[in-house]
């Protein structure tokens, strides 16, 4: 979701660096994202606060995020062709979940703020998992939702974390580069092709390159 339906990650590292500078720790903000993005913010925040209290940590946490839909708001649109790309598929029948490591408020700025959520099937947030990406529990449990075997699904990322995880998983995956380029995308396990955003990207010609035939096929991400 972030970083593919949204272009928003430019802000999750604001976000992060304010917080953490609130809080006496400097951090380089797109540094700080290559490394973390996919992971939960309950991985993340241990890190730089190892003796907080749970409380504590789940404060900090809610920080960051009201920090982030603040920053994000007025900015809040889909990436580039990503709405037609899911009116496409729907009309194909393709199941669709979102898989994301983000917090349920978030999903529900981004997937009702923007009135995406009617395209999906299933959607598996941070509150549904134990394990961040590249963990691939997030996409498992969105196929798991789906009905479909892993094999079966086509994820969209954006994160090395997110890769990582959708290759654990044996799922193909495409990548949008936002926060990595194409290049670098391409050089990741798993990934069959690379793009700026979803402009170019049809949905019956990803099925019928990447999708076995005559098998129930769905797209994650």
């Amino acid at each position: 979701m972030d970083g593919t339906l949204v272009d928003n990650m430019r802000f999750h590292g604001a976000a992060w660096q304010k917080m953490l500078a609130e809080n006496g720790v400097e951090t380089d903000a797109s540094e700080f994202l290559v490394k973390t993005a996919g992971k939960t913010n309950r991985e993340i925040i241990p890190h730089f606060f190892k003796d907080a209290t749970e409380e504590r940590l789940l404060e900090l946490g809610l920080r960051k995020e009201t920090i982030y839909r603040e920053l994000f708001l007025s900015e809040r649109r889909a990436i580039h062709g990503a709405i037609e790309f899911l009116e496409a598929s729907k009309k194909l029948g393709v199941k669709m979940a979102v898989a994301t490591a983000a917090p349920v408020a978030n999903m529900e700025f981004v997937l009702d703020g923007l009135d995406l959520r009617r395209f999906f099937d299933a959607i598996t947030t941070a509150a549904d998992v134990s394990n961040g990406k590249p963990n691939p529990e997030v996409f498992l449990k969105s196929a798991e939702k789906l009905g479909i075997e892993p094999k079966h699904c086509l994820v969209f990322e954006d994160a090395v974390n997110g890769f990582a995880a959708a290759h654990r998983a044996g799922m193909k995956s495409v990548g949008i580069a936002t926060v990595n380029s194409i290049e670098d995308i391409l050089k990741l396990d798993s990934v069959v092709e690379a793009h700026a955003d979803f402009s170019n990207l049809k949905p019956r010609e990803l099925i019928e390159k990447y999708l076995p035939e005559d098998e129930t096929q769905t797209a994650s991400g």
